[in-house]
């Protein structure tokens, strides 16, 4: 299976927009939006490699990009045209809780040939996307997300704004999705559901034009069920100015290497400092190679301008509440077990107590928040609305976590092995055996899931919820 490996690189611990698959459509407040999931083929392999059976909004992978504008109403409809059950849980919206998406606890999900109407308006400017939240292993490793941009009211200046989506998969030799592997315990209880073929915005390889001088707001998302990846623009120095859909302060990442969990985005300013004519590899970093899935492609003969940019972008923050009580702050544990090489006896399951192995053979079950596997009847915590809240994970398994937080953004406050990041984050990655303390505002009333968003991880029991009311 052709990857495109560059060479073999070591653990990454240490380390006018373009339409995904169709034309752009801004979505107006008026006007409902028809997205439907339904099996499609996809070009995710080198042609004349075939083309690999796929399920897809309106047929595409990813699916049609979503624009609207901070506070505007997205009105969309799901139809849905699969075989099974689906929702759409619209990541990192502080959404109003009957339209998160959750199947089974904010919604009943749309049975097939049924509809569902979303609609909200979007508090937040940013980077946001959309996936099912039912059977969501499944569904998303088929090829079900898209990306949702909402906009500033006044945009920073830029040449171009250009959405870049990773993902993996796991083909066989005939080039189709290995459907045998699902819910596979090996994954659940190792690292996840790790593909064999990497590809950007649904292509084995994709190009960026541009014009030297050119500066290009980029906007990246790790839509990958499991794999943690580093994203290198070769030979350019990109500055991050937004993490998961919220405003940073400029920074330029380590190495400049931008590393995302699974689900995670973040927003990039590159100046395009190279000569007219020449290219750069754009490098997808995981656990042991660099994989070569485009390249920046400067015109032969045009330039934008003769300098490059120096100022720089800053945009403007969102109104989130970002002031923490932390003296009067209500402090919960989430305590992380399972896994293999983990410590996991056992935990209870739906009201049950199991040996693992029972609970493994019977329910397919190999993780555990706080002795508790999967979703449970009483919620993590009850929270009154306008509190402050600290949440003290602790991974004590041998695997890394994607932690993530419907309905709320949230910021660490401890961290058991460095200092702890001052960004706003709806994923925030743990390693294995790291303590860290987040903390949020709960002020948005309603029944939250939080989550390892490995999904294999959530499937096989690291999942939970909150109410705050």
């Amino acid at each position: 299976m052709i990857t495109r490996r560059e060479f073999q690189f070591g653990s990454l611990s240490a380390a006018g927009v373009a339409l995904l698959g169709t034309a752009p459509q801004r979505v107006q407040a008026s006007t409902a939006h028809i997205v439907s999931p339904k099996p499609a083929t996809a070009q995710l392999l080198d042609a004349p490699e075939p083309v690999t059976n796929i399920w897809g909004y309106r047929g595409l992978v990813p699916g049609p990009l979503l624009e609207v504008t901070q506070g505007q109403q997205l009105s969309v409809d799901l139809v849905n045209g699969l075989p099974q059950p689906t929702t759409i849980h619209w990541h990192g919206i502080r959404i109003d809780n009957a339209m998160d998406g959750v199947a089974y606890l904010t919604q009943q999900p749309a049975i097939p040939e049924e509809t569902f109407a979303y609609r909200f308006a979007p508090p937040d400017a940013g980077t946001y996307w959309y996936h099912p939240h039912n059977r969501t292993w499944e569904q998303m490793a088929r090829g079900l997300y898209g990306m949702l941009i909402v906009r500033e009211p006044q945009p920073p200046a830029v040449d171009r704004d250009v959405p870049l989506v990773f993902d993996d998969w796991r083909l066989g030799n005939d080039g189709q999705i290995d459907t045998r592997s699902f819910g596979a315990i090996h994954d659940k209880a190792h690292g996840g559901r790790m593909g064999n073929v990497l590809t950007l915005n649904g292509k084995p390889s994709d190009d960026i034009e541009v014009l030297a001088g050119d500066r290009v707001r980029l906007r990246l998302l790790n839509a990958a069920n499991a794999r943690i990846m580093g994203l290198q623009f070769v030979g350019h120095a990109p500055v991050v100015i937004a993490l998961d859909g919220q405003p940073v302060a400029p920074f330029a990442p380590d190495g400049n290497v931008i590393l995302l969990a699974p689900s995670q985005r973040a927003d990039v300013i590159l100046d395009m400092t190279a000569a007219t004519g020449t290219s750069s590899k754009i490098l997808a970093l995981t656990q042991r190679e660099k994989i070569h899935l485009g390249n920046i492609v400067y015109n032969s003969q045009k330039r934008r301008r003769a300098k490059p940019l120096t100022d720089a972008v800053v945009l403007p923050p969102n109104p989130m509440p970002t002031e923490l009580d932390l003296k009067n702050a209500i402090t919960t544990d989430l305590v992380m077990t399972g896994g293999a090489m983990g410590a996991f006896p056992m935990a209870r399951y739906q009201g049950k107590d199991y040996a693992v192995r029972d609970l493994v053979r019977e329910h397919g079950k190999v993780w555990a928040f706080n002795g508790e596997a999967g979703m449970t009847e009483e919620p993590l915590a009850k929270y009154q609305r306008g509190q402050t809240v600290k949440i003290r994970m602790i991974n004590q398994t041998a695997w890394p976590h994607a932690m993530h937080f419907h309905g709320h953004h949230v910021r660490e406050v401890a961290h058991s092995k460095r200092a702890p990041l001052p960004h706003w984050r709806d994923t925030v990655l743990m390693l294995p055996r790291e303590e860290i303390t987040i903390a949020f505002v709960a002020h948005n009333p309603g029944k939250w899931m939080c989550h390892c968003h490995m999904l294999e991880h959530q499937a096989g029991g690291m999942a939970t919820w909150f109410e705050v009311s």
